[in-house]
């Protein structure tokens, strides 16, 4: 599990492409400390197992579902990226429950600078919508965000000066692609009234 708050911004140093997945060596001297081959990091949101660690690098394999459902198969030698290890059960909860499993891919539409902060209007994939709420919790490239607004095919963030300065959401501009988790919580209620309903159909 994750937080959605980001520890570093990496760099990706390899990318290799197999068939249909892919293998990644990204940088990251920060979330490398103390991390082993198997364990988690989240990578501009999506869970995967460092199968090699060295010298301030890591080593990931992407399967073709990951592929296809994030930004990961966009990823080129430079790219920047936000990171995050899991978090230990005794961990503080600073974001909200994050589980790097990316549900779809959303847009940037439009960015409004503030005095201090930015607002960002992102466009996406309409079965999501109705996961989104206002002031809930949402996953954007790995970054946890509260939603400020949300339409049938839009939802607005934030962005305060330590989110653009940390992460790679500062740098990013109108037509880029994010990585987008909604709220594991909001799924979960959709399945049990879902399933309680068709049981009741067929009582």
């Amino acid at each position: 599990m994750f937080t959605g708050i980001v520890e570093e911004v990496g760099t990706v140093v390899a990318v290799e492409r197999t068939g249909e997945d892919a293998r990644l060596r990204v940088r990251g001297p920060r979330v490398t400390e103390g991390t082993e081959i198997g364990h988690s990091i989240a990578v501009d949101g999506v869970c995967l197992t460092v199968t090699e660690v060295a010298d301030g690098e890591f080593a990931v394999d992407v399967m073709p579902e990951s592929l296809r459902r994030s930004t990961l198969g966009d990823l080129v030698v430079g790219s920047p990226v936000n990171l995050e290890r899991a978090v230990p059960a005794h961990g503080r909860l600073d974001g909200h429950i994050v589980q790097g499993h990316v549900d779809g891919v959303g847009r940037i539409v439009a960015r409004e600078p503030g005095p201090r902060w930015d607002e960002v209007e992102i466009e996406l994939p309409a079965a999501l919508a109705r996961y989104v709420a206002e002031k809930g919790s949402i996953a954007v490239a790995g970054v946890s965000l509260t939603v400020t607004h949300v339409t049938d095919t839009t939802f607005g963030v934030a962005l305060i000066p330590t989110t653009l300065e940390v992460t790679t959401l500062g740098r990013l501009g109108v037509g880029d692609r994010v990585n987008l988790e909604v709220d594991v919580i909001a799924k979960y209620v959709e399945r049990l009234v879902t399933a309680g309903a068709a049981g009741e159909r067929t009582a």
